[in-house]
Formats: C-alpha cells, structure tokens, sequence
C-alpha cells in the first residue's frame, strides 16, 4: 500500500519512466541486432509495458506501449535509425505492440480495482461482524453504539452525515432491506441518478420483527453512487444497532429506548 501511494504521488515521473524505458531497452537492443531476433526483442518490450501498466497509473502503461513502437520502429527495424518501416511483419510487430500495450493498461487497471473493491467489502464485512459482536457483549452504551454506527454509515456510503432519528414523520426517501431506495413512491436507480441530494434518505433499524427508531441519511454536497453491496451493507450495519433498542421489560411494545 505504502510503495502504491508512493507511485500515485509521483505521477509524472512513473509516466516520464514508463515512456523511458523501451527507449533505452531499444538502444541497448541496437548494439546487438544480427544477435536479437526483432520477435524476442518485441516479447521484452511488451514485459516492459506490463511494469508499466501494473503501476496503476493509467497513463504509464499506453506511454510505453506508444515508445515501443516508436523506438521499436527506428533502432530495430529496417532501415535503421530511421522512423521508416519497409517490411509489412516490422509494421505488424510494432502495430501489436502499441495494441497489447493498451490492452494490458486496461486489463491491469481493472484487476486493480475489483482488487480495491474486494478490499472494501471485505473492511465494510469486519465493520458489520466488530459492530455485531460489540452489542452482544454489551460492552458499549448505546450512545456510543448508535455514534460509531453513524460514522460506519457515513464512511461505507460515503455520505455527508448520518443521524439517528426516534420520530415517524414522512421522509421523502428510504433505504429498504431490499437495498433498494424509494424515492416519493417510487424506486430509484441509484447506480444511475444517485442517492437524493434534495431530501434526507430515511433506513429503519429493526429488531424482532418491530422498527426500533432510524438513521437519516444525508448526501446534499454531491452526488453518491453507492453499489449495491454497499447499501446491502449499510442496512446490516443498521440493523446491528436493534437489539439495543428493543425496550425493557414492561414498556410498550414498539417503543424505543431513549439513546441519550
């Protein structure tokens, strides 16, 4: 993680780089032409673009996909030291090279991020698990409970803020158990439009069968996509905080226990 952020935050020289790379492999390559067949040398340069792309770093990967081809074309290929290719294979060769190159940016940037996104699931599944087994044991108030399930909620579905709410007034928009948000009535593609900006997003915490108070969601500085794995997750992580809701002995059912 830390030699990842160390590339993120030096962009321009992992580009400058990437784009280096194949020119001086070519130049050193030149030296040796009648000993390098152009296939094996073409087969080095594509290891040198999968470095490239495997940084993450959009750019770097087609940068030396591009001065492959380019150094390819002048210091191995007929006539030399020119950038002029004669031989149709010469011009395939370079034309696959530039193509591979863009291919394996893309390839390596999509594993990198269903590898991100697995991560997070995986962090989102602990919060739920940590937050699960905290309320068995008791060992928190449910102040502090329903504080650091706020904060789960806000970072998991990257929100502006959450609140716990014992009211029933109407909120325009809810989060389902389902994961699905109903926006005055009607079901909203979150993937498409977002969470609504214009109204707070209102997720029932459940407990037994029986409501036991909600958390209002709020996203107005921006637009939000949350996958659905993440609103699935929020809503588990909502759901945790029921059993510490649920009324003592002799209250009347379906009221809620004060959080304060």
């Amino acid at each position: 993680m830390q030699f990842d952020r160390l590339l993120q935050s030096h962009r321009a020289l992992v580009v400058w780089g990437a784009a280096a790379g194949p020119l001086v492999a070519c130049a050193v390559l030149g030296l040796f032409r009648p000993d390098v067949a152009n296939t094996n040398a073409a087969l080095g340069l594509v290891l040198l673009i999968v470095a490239a792309a495997s940084t993450g770093i959009r750019a770097a990967g087609p940068a030396a996909a591009l001065s492959s081809a380019v150094w390819f074309d002048f210091f191995l290929t007929e006539p030399y030291n020119r950038f002029a290719v004669t031989k149709r294979a010469d011009i395939e060769t370079a034309v696959l090279l530039l193509l591979v190159g863009l291919a394996v940016s893309e390839i390596a940037l999509w594993g990198r991020r269903q590898q991100a996104r697995a991560s997070r699931e995986q962090g989102y599944l602990v919060g739920v698990v940590s937050t699960a087994a905290t309320v068995g044991a008791g060992r928190t108030s449910v102040p502090t409970l329903i504080d650091h399930v706020s904060r789960q909620l806000v970072d998991v579905l990257q929100i502006d803020a959450c609140r716990f709410d014992h009211g029933s007034r109407p909120i325009l928009a809810e989060l389902h158990d389902d994961a699905s948000v109903i926006y005055d009535g009607r079901p909203l593609d979150v993937s498409r439009s977002g969470l609504p900006t214009d109204t707070e997003i209102a997720l029932l915490i459940r407990s037994g069968g029986m409501v036991r108070g909600r958390f209002l969601l709020v996203s107005t500085s921006r637009v939000v996509r949350p996958t659905r794995e993440q609103l699935r997750v929020a809503v588990a992580l909502a759901n945790t905080v029921g059993p510490a809701l649920v009324p003592p002995d002799g209250a009347a059912p379906g009221r809620t226990r004060s959080p304060t």
